[in-house]
Protein backbone atom coordinates (compact mmCIF):
# COMPACT_ATOMS: atom_id res chain seq x y z
CA UNK A 1 0.00 0.00 0.00
CA UNK A 2 1.33 3.44 -0.92
CA UNK A 3 1.69 6.47 1.36
CA UNK A 4 -1.28 8.48 2.54
CA UNK A 5 -2.53 10.88 -0.22
CA UNK A 6 -1.38 13.93 1.74
CA UNK A 7 2.12 12.46 2.14
CA UNK A 8 2.22 11.48 -1.53
CA UNK A 9 1.22 15.03 -2.52
CA UNK A 10 3.95 16.76 -0.52
CA UNK A 11 6.60 14.30 -1.69
CA UNK A 12 5.66 14.75 -5.33
CA UNK A 13 5.83 18.53 -4.98
CA UNK A 14 9.29 18.36 -3.43
CA UNK A 15 10.51 15.78 -5.96
CA UNK A 16 9.60 18.11 -8.82
CA UNK A 17 11.46 21.01 -7.26
CA UNK A 18 14.55 18.89 -6.55
CA UNK A 19 14.60 17.82 -10.20
CA UNK A 20 14.50 21.52 -11.14
CA UNK A 21 17.42 22.23 -8.81
CA UNK A 22 19.45 19.40 -10.36
CA UNK A 23 18.64 20.63 -13.86
CA UNK A 24 19.84 24.12 -12.94
CA UNK A 25 23.06 22.74 -11.48
CA UNK A 26 23.79 20.62 -14.55
CA UNK A 27 23.03 23.40 -17.05
CA UNK A 28 25.96 23.81 -19.51
CA UNK A 29 27.22 27.02 -17.87
CA UNK A 30 27.44 25.32 -14.47
CA UNK A 31 29.33 22.18 -15.47
CA UNK A 32 32.76 21.62 -13.94
CA UNK A 33 35.58 20.03 -16.00
CA UNK A 34 35.22 16.24 -16.45
CA UNK A 35 38.15 15.50 -14.13
CA UNK A 36 36.44 17.35 -11.27
CA UNK A 37 33.14 15.61 -10.47
CA UNK A 38 30.92 18.00 -8.56
CA UNK A 39 30.13 17.18 -4.91
CA UNK A 40 26.56 16.16 -4.03
CA UNK A 41 24.50 19.35 -3.90
CA UNK A 42 22.99 20.50 -0.63
CA UNK A 43 19.39 21.68 -0.29
CA UNK A 44 18.27 23.33 2.94
CA UNK A 45 14.75 23.60 4.31
CA UNK A 46 13.76 26.68 6.29
CA UNK A 47 11.76 25.24 9.18
CA UNK A 48 9.86 27.08 11.89
CA UNK A 49 8.54 23.86 13.41
CA UNK A 50 5.04 24.58 12.14
CA UNK A 51 3.00 22.10 10.13
CA UNK A 52 3.86 23.53 6.71
CA UNK A 53 7.63 23.56 7.15
CA UNK A 54 7.73 20.27 9.09
CA UNK A 55 5.82 18.59 6.25
CA UNK A 56 8.32 20.13 3.83
CA UNK A 57 11.26 18.90 5.90
CA UNK A 58 9.87 15.36 5.98
CA UNK A 59 9.36 15.30 2.22
CA UNK A 60 12.86 16.67 1.59
CA UNK A 61 14.36 14.04 3.92
CA UNK A 62 12.54 11.30 1.99
CA UNK A 63 13.16 12.49 -1.57
CA UNK A 64 16.65 14.04 -1.50
CA UNK A 65 18.69 10.84 -0.90
CA UNK A 66 16.98 9.12 -3.84
CA UNK A 67 18.33 11.87 -6.12
CA UNK A 68 21.83 12.05 -4.66
CA UNK A 69 21.11 15.33 -2.88
CA UNK A 70 22.19 16.18 0.65
CA UNK A 71 19.37 17.60 2.78
CA UNK A 72 19.83 20.02 5.67
CA UNK A 73 17.72 22.43 7.68
CA UNK A 74 17.80 25.87 9.26
CA UNK A 75 15.45 27.35 11.84
CA UNK A 76 15.51 31.07 12.62
CA UNK A 77 15.03 32.25 16.20
CA UNK A 78 13.51 35.73 15.95
CA UNK A 79 13.74 36.23 19.70
CA UNK A 80 10.25 37.73 19.81
CA UNK A 81 8.79 35.36 22.40
CA UNK A 82 9.97 34.07 25.73
CA UNK A 83 11.56 30.66 25.30
CA UNK A 84 12.10 31.08 21.55
CA UNK A 85 15.64 29.74 21.92
CA UNK A 86 14.31 26.52 23.46
CA UNK A 87 11.78 26.15 20.67
CA UNK A 88 14.54 26.62 18.08
CA UNK A 89 16.59 23.90 19.80
CA UNK A 90 13.58 21.57 19.66
CA UNK A 91 13.18 22.21 15.94
CA UNK A 92 16.85 21.39 15.39
CA UNK A 93 16.34 18.09 17.22
CA UNK A 94 13.28 17.29 15.08
CA UNK A 95 15.20 18.01 11.89
CA UNK A 96 18.08 15.86 13.07
CA UNK A 97 15.60 13.07 13.84
CA UNK A 98 14.60 13.21 10.16
CA UNK A 99 18.31 12.62 9.39
CA UNK A 100 18.87 16.05 7.91
CA UNK A 101 22.48 17.21 8.03
CA UNK A 102 23.59 19.92 8.57
CA UNK A 103 20.94 21.42 10.83
CA UNK A 104 21.25 24.62 12.81
CA UNK A 105 19.36 27.34 14.66
CA UNK A 106 20.23 30.95 13.86
CA UNK A 107 19.31 33.75 16.25
CA UNK A 108 18.51 37.15 14.73
CA UNK A 109 17.67 40.61 15.99
CA UNK A 110 14.45 41.97 14.50
CA UNK A 111 14.43 45.69 13.75
CA UNK A 112 11.46 48.00 13.32
CA UNK A 113 11.63 49.16 9.70
CA UNK A 114 8.38 48.64 7.80
CA UNK A 115 6.44 47.26 10.78
CA UNK A 116 6.86 44.06 12.83
CA UNK A 117 5.94 41.59 10.08
CA UNK A 118 8.23 43.14 7.46
CA UNK A 119 11.09 43.55 9.94
CA UNK A 120 10.86 39.89 10.99
CA UNK A 121 10.77 38.81 7.35
CA UNK A 122 13.84 40.90 6.49
CA UNK A 123 15.79 39.47 9.43
CA UNK A 124 14.73 35.93 8.52
CA UNK A 125 15.80 36.17 4.88
CA UNK A 126 19.12 37.77 5.82
CA UNK A 127 19.78 34.80 8.13
CA UNK A 128 18.76 32.28 5.46
CA UNK A 129 20.97 33.99 2.87
CA UNK A 130 23.90 33.79 5.27
CA UNK A 131 23.21 30.12 6.04
CA UNK A 132 22.99 29.25 2.36
CA UNK A 133 26.33 30.97 1.71
CA UNK A 134 27.95 29.39 4.74
CA UNK A 135 26.97 25.85 3.76
CA UNK A 136 27.21 26.30 -0.01
CA UNK A 137 23.56 25.32 -0.48
CA UNK A 138 22.17 25.01 -4.00
CA UNK A 139 18.69 26.00 -2.80
CA UNK A 140 16.58 26.79 0.26
CA UNK A 141 13.04 25.39 0.37
CA UNK A 142 10.26 27.48 1.90
CA UNK A 143 6.96 26.07 3.15
CA UNK A 144 4.51 28.67 1.81
CA UNK A 145 1.23 27.01 0.83
CA UNK A 146 -1.65 27.88 -1.48
CA UNK A 147 -3.39 29.47 1.52
CA UNK A 148 -0.39 31.73 2.10
CA UNK A 149 -0.51 32.67 -1.57
CA UNK A 150 -4.20 33.60 -1.33
CA UNK A 151 -3.49 35.80 1.70
CA UNK A 152 -0.63 37.49 -0.14
CA UNK A 153 -2.88 38.29 -3.11
CA UNK A 154 -5.51 39.85 -0.83
CA UNK A 155 -2.88 41.93 0.94
CA UNK A 156 -1.63 43.10 -2.44
CA UNK A 157 -5.16 43.98 -3.50
CA UNK A 158 -5.59 46.06 -0.36
CA UNK A 159 -2.38 47.99 -1.14
CA UNK A 160 -3.74 48.94 -4.57
CA UNK A 161 -0.29 48.75 -6.14
CA UNK A 162 -1.25 47.18 -9.45
CA UNK A 163 -0.95 43.82 -11.10
CA UNK A 164 2.49 42.99 -9.70
CA UNK A 165 1.11 43.19 -6.15
CA UNK A 166 -1.55 40.65 -7.14
CA UNK A 167 0.99 38.15 -8.41
CA UNK A 168 1.76 36.85 -4.94
CA UNK A 169 4.87 34.81 -4.25
CA UNK A 170 6.90 33.32 -7.07
CA UNK A 171 7.78 29.62 -7.02
CA UNK A 172 11.43 30.59 -7.50
CA UNK A 173 13.09 33.76 -6.18
CA UNK A 174 16.49 35.04 -5.14
CA UNK A 175 18.17 34.13 -8.43
CA UNK A 176 17.09 30.52 -7.94
CA UNK A 177 18.06 30.25 -4.28
CA UNK A 178 14.56 30.13 -2.81
CA UNK A 179 12.04 27.53 -3.93
CA UNK A 180 8.42 27.14 -2.79
CA UNK A 181 7.25 23.60 -3.55
CA UNK A 182 3.88 23.91 -1.75
CA UNK A 183 2.28 26.85 -3.60
CA UNK A 184 -0.25 24.45 -5.14
CA UNK A 185 -0.83 22.55 -1.88
CA UNK A 186 -3.31 23.74 0.74
CA UNK A 187 -2.47 24.17 4.39
CA UNK A 188 -4.72 21.31 5.49
CA UNK A 189 -2.85 18.83 3.30
CA UNK A 190 0.45 19.79 4.92
CA UNK A 191 -1.04 19.47 8.40
CA UNK A 192 -2.57 16.10 7.51
CA UNK A 193 0.80 14.88 6.23
CA UNK A 194 2.36 15.73 9.59
CA UNK A 195 -0.41 13.99 11.49
CA UNK A 196 -0.25 10.69 9.59
CA UNK A 197 3.55 10.66 9.91
CA UNK A 198 3.31 11.45 13.66
CA UNK A 199 5.43 14.56 13.21
CA UNK A 200 5.22 16.99 16.14
CA UNK A 201 4.35 20.53 15.08
CA UNK A 202 4.50 23.89 16.82
CA UNK A 203 1.78 26.48 16.27
CA UNK A 204 3.22 29.99 16.41
CA UNK A 205 0.99 32.19 18.58
CA UNK A 206 1.75 35.09 16.24
CA UNK A 207 -0.33 33.27 13.63
CA UNK A 208 -3.43 33.84 15.75
CA UNK A 209 -2.48 37.25 17.17
CA UNK A 210 -4.95 39.89 15.89
CA UNK A 211 -2.19 42.51 16.15
CA UNK A 212 -0.78 41.10 12.90
CA UNK A 213 -2.47 41.95 9.61
CA UNK A 214 -1.95 38.53 8.06
CA UNK A 215 -3.32 36.84 11.17
CA UNK A 216 -6.52 38.89 10.98
CA UNK A 217 -6.86 38.08 7.32
CA UNK A 218 -6.30 34.36 7.94
CA UNK A 219 -8.78 33.99 10.79
CA UNK A 220 -11.39 36.63 9.92
CA UNK A 221 -11.03 37.88 6.36
CA UNK A 222 -10.67 34.70 4.33
CA UNK A 223 -13.32 32.74 6.25
CA UNK A 224 -15.75 35.63 5.65
CA UNK A 225 -14.97 35.56 1.93
CA UNK A 226 -15.45 31.79 1.80
CA UNK A 227 -18.75 32.12 3.60
CA UNK A 228 -19.93 34.74 1.11
CA UNK A 229 -18.43 33.34 -2.10
CA UNK A 230 -17.89 29.63 -1.52
CA UNK A 231 -15.00 27.31 -0.72
CA UNK A 232 -13.14 27.87 -3.98
CA UNK A 233 -11.88 31.34 -2.98
CA UNK A 234 -8.38 30.23 -1.93
CA UNK A 235 -7.82 28.25 -5.12
CA UNK A 236 -9.18 31.13 -7.25
CA UNK A 237 -6.90 33.66 -5.56
CA UNK A 238 -3.86 31.41 -6.08
CA UNK A 239 -4.82 31.09 -9.75
CA UNK A 240 -5.15 34.88 -9.95
CA UNK A 241 -1.61 35.15 -8.61
CA UNK A 242 -0.20 33.01 -11.41
CA UNK A 243 -2.17 34.78 -14.15
CA UNK A 244 -1.16 38.17 -12.76
CA UNK A 245 2.48 37.11 -12.56
CA UNK A 246 2.47 36.01 -16.21
CA UNK A 247 0.95 39.34 -17.27
CA UNK A 248 3.30 41.39 -15.09
CA UNK A 249 6.35 39.50 -16.41
CA UNK A 250 5.28 40.19 -19.98
CA UNK A 251 4.79 43.91 -19.28
CA UNK A 252 8.16 44.07 -17.49
CA UNK A 253 9.84 42.53 -20.55
CA UNK A 254 8.06 45.01 -22.84
CA UNK A 255 9.17 47.94 -20.68
CA UNK A 256 12.77 46.71 -20.62
CA UNK A 257 12.81 46.51 -24.42
CA UNK A 258 11.09 49.89 -24.87
CA UNK A 259 13.39 51.74 -22.47
CA UNK A 260 16.13 52.42 -25.02
CA UNK A 261 13.65 53.63 -27.65
CA UNK A 262 12.36 56.49 -25.47
CA UNK A 263 15.77 58.02 -24.76
CA UNK A 264 17.73 60.59 -26.71
CA UNK A 265 21.39 60.30 -27.70
CA UNK A 266 22.49 61.41 -24.22
CA UNK A 267 20.28 58.84 -22.49
CA UNK A 268 17.62 61.28 -21.28
CA UNK A 269 13.97 60.21 -21.33
CA UNK A 270 11.95 61.97 -24.02
CA UNK A 271 8.44 62.97 -22.90
CA UNK A 272 6.82 62.71 -26.34
CA UNK A 273 8.04 59.17 -26.84
CA UNK A 274 7.00 58.18 -23.31
CA UNK A 275 3.52 59.62 -23.90
CA UNK A 276 3.05 57.33 -26.92
CA UNK A 277 3.52 54.17 -24.83
CA UNK A 278 0.68 52.31 -23.08
CA UNK A 279 0.39 53.53 -19.46
CA UNK A 280 1.36 50.14 -17.99
CA UNK A 281 4.60 50.11 -19.98
CA UNK A 282 5.40 53.80 -19.45
CA UNK A 283 4.97 53.60 -15.68
CA UNK A 284 7.29 50.61 -15.52
CA UNK A 285 9.96 52.58 -17.34
CA UNK A 286 9.50 55.48 -14.91
CA UNK A 287 9.74 53.16 -11.93
CA UNK A 288 12.92 51.56 -13.30
CA UNK A 289 14.42 55.00 -13.86
CA UNK A 290 13.61 56.12 -10.30
CA UNK A 291 15.14 52.97 -8.81
CA UNK A 292 18.24 53.37 -11.00
CA UNK A 293 18.58 56.92 -9.67
CA UNK A 294 18.64 55.62 -6.09
CA UNK A 295 15.02 55.40 -4.98
CA UNK A 296 14.54 52.27 -2.79
CA UNK A 297 12.20 49.82 -4.53
CA UNK A 298 10.42 48.94 -1.28
CA UNK A 299 9.57 52.59 -0.60
CA UNK A 300 8.60 53.56 -4.13
CA UNK A 301 4.83 53.18 -4.29
CA UNK A 302 2.31 53.44 -7.12
CA UNK A 303 1.30 56.96 -6.04
CA UNK A 304 4.90 58.14 -6.47
CA UNK A 305 5.08 56.75 -9.99
CA UNK A 306 1.69 58.24 -10.83
CA UNK A 307 2.92 61.69 -9.79
CA UNK A 308 5.91 61.36 -12.10
CA UNK A 309 3.63 60.05 -14.85
CA UNK A 310 1.57 63.24 -14.66
CA UNK A 311 4.69 65.13 -15.75
CA UNK A 312 4.18 63.28 -19.04
CA UNK A 313 0.40 63.03 -19.38
CA UNK A 314 -0.86 66.07 -17.45
CA UNK A 315 1.85 68.66 -17.90
CA UNK A 316 0.83 72.03 -16.44
CA UNK A 317 4.19 73.40 -15.45
CA UNK A 318 4.54 71.33 -12.26
CA UNK A 319 7.68 71.67 -10.21
CA UNK A 320 10.02 69.00 -8.90
CA UNK A 321 8.49 65.70 -7.74
CA UNK A 322 10.25 64.39 -4.62
CA UNK A 323 10.66 60.61 -4.47
CA UNK A 324 11.99 58.30 -1.72
CA UNK A 325 15.77 58.18 -1.43
CA UNK A 326 16.17 61.91 -2.08
CA UNK A 327 15.46 61.34 -5.75
CA UNK A 328 13.89 64.15 -7.77
CA UNK A 329 11.93 64.03 -11.03
CA UNK A 330 11.27 67.06 -13.18
CA UNK A 331 10.42 67.96 -16.74
CA UNK A 332 13.02 70.07 -18.52
CA UNK A 333 12.62 71.11 -22.16
CA UNK A 334 10.76 68.03 -23.28
CA UNK A 335 12.97 65.70 -21.28
CA UNK A 336 12.16 63.90 -18.05
CA UNK A 337 15.09 64.13 -15.66
CA UNK A 338 15.17 61.74 -12.68
CA UNK A 339 18.18 62.04 -10.39
CA UNK A 340 19.27 62.34 -6.78
CA UNK A 341 18.94 65.86 -5.44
Amino acid sequence: MGPHPAVAAIRLAVRRVLHDVLNDITAPDNLTPPHEPPPPPLVLVACSGGADSMALASALAFEAPKLGIRAGGVTVDHGLQEGSDRRAAEVVNRLAALRLEPVEAVAVTVGRDGGPEAAARDARYAALDAAAERHGAAAVLLGHTRDDQAETVLLGLARGSGIRSLSGMAAVTGAGRYRRPFLQIDRQTARKACMVQSLPVWDDPHNTDPAYTRSRLRHDGLPALEKALGKGVVEALARTAQLSRDDADALDDWAAEADASVRDASGQLECVKLYALPPAVRRRILRRAAISAGSPAGSLFARHVEEVDRLITGWRGQGVINLPGRVEAQRQGGRLVIRQG
